[in-house]
């Protein structure tokens, strides 16, 4: 009879390539997210008044002063 080892699970380290692109990406989406509502002002929306008017309140939502 042939001995048989357990399996190995398979665990990615914590501070691979792939958990830190992921990381870096999802804190730049934030950020990019932050700047649109938090300061923009409605120099991006300038193609409709939709996408103004759903900043302008999350500025509200948030607290942050736009008036």
């Amino acid at each position: 009879m042939s001995s048989s080892t357990p399996a190995q699970p398979l665990v990615h380290p914590v501070g691979s390539a792939r958990v830190w692109g992921t990381a870096l990406a999802v804190v730049g989406v934030l950020l990019l997210l932050t700047y649109l509502v938090a300061f923009d002002q409605g120099a991006v929306s300038r193609s409709g008044m939709y996408l103004h008017e759903l900043m302008h309140d999350g500025r509200h939502l948030l607290g942050v002063p736009c008036h």
